[in-house]
């Protein structure tokens, strides 16, 4: 008799590690360069060295995920595109504002990508995601859609906010410690949603770790 099995689901620290492990590259890298406080050229170093192991590290996530996973979703494939084109210009220009800009690129993009779906009756998330939770109805991932489209229209206006009042590694830790607990918080906040538009009981756990990947 033959058995069909259910396709394994992927591990949600794996997520974690290929979305978040780039910006942990930087920041070490970036900490073991950082020069005295008074050295602007070794400060400038300390970013150049930071960017182009992010940018490294960005790619490896990439090819590791297509590795691991079978495939690569879009939404990581353009986010990694954006943090080798802004680190170029980093690197070139020599001024960190292009590497701490690329986020708030990457947010506005999906962001407007996503709620720009949504006033066409469009579920671009689920597009993006190459993914489906089970049961659940279109109008649910509409408004997943919409509700993550407008999450990243504020995580763009908040790193543009934390950019223009901390400084360049204070930001850097901010990633950590304000970025990723609020996506984390946000995911779990759309699974009552979910269940309403008809997650399959069960499936909690994969939905509370199915992140948009933004290559952080």
């Amino acid at each position: 008799m033959m058995t069909t099995d259910k396709p394994e689901a992927k591990s949600g620290w794996l997520n974690t590690l290929v979305d978040y492990g780039p910006l942990l590259v930087f920041l070490g890298v970036y900490k073991f360069y950082q020069p005295p406080e008074d050295s602007t050229f070794g400060e400038i170093a300390a970013v150049i060295y930071g960017t182009i192991a992010f940018m490294v590290a960005a790619v490896i996530a990439l090819l590791f995920s297509k590795w691991k996973f079978g495939k690569v979703s879009p939404m990581l494939i353009l986010s990694t595109t954006l943090i080798v084109g802004f680190g170029a210009l980093t690197i070139w220009l020599r001024d960190e504002r292009f590497i701490q800009f690329k986020p708030t690129a990457i947010y506005l993009l999906f962001g407007l990508v996503l709620v720009g779906g949504w006033l066409r009756g469009k579920a671009l998330l689920k597009i993006l995601l190459e993914a489906a939770f089970e049961g659940v109805s279109d109008e649910g991932w509409l408004k997943l859609s919409r509700n993550w489209g407008l999450f990243f229209l504020a995580l763009a206006v908040l790193n543009e906010i934390l950019r223009a009042q901390m400084t360049f590694e204070s930001w850097l830790w901010a990633k950590f410690w304000v970025f990723m607990p609020l996506s984390f918080l946000f995911t779990f906040s759309q699974i009552p949603m979910l269940l309403k538009h008809g997650l399959d009981v069960g499936q909690e756990q994969e939905a509370a770790t199915k992140q948009p990947p933004t290559g952080e």
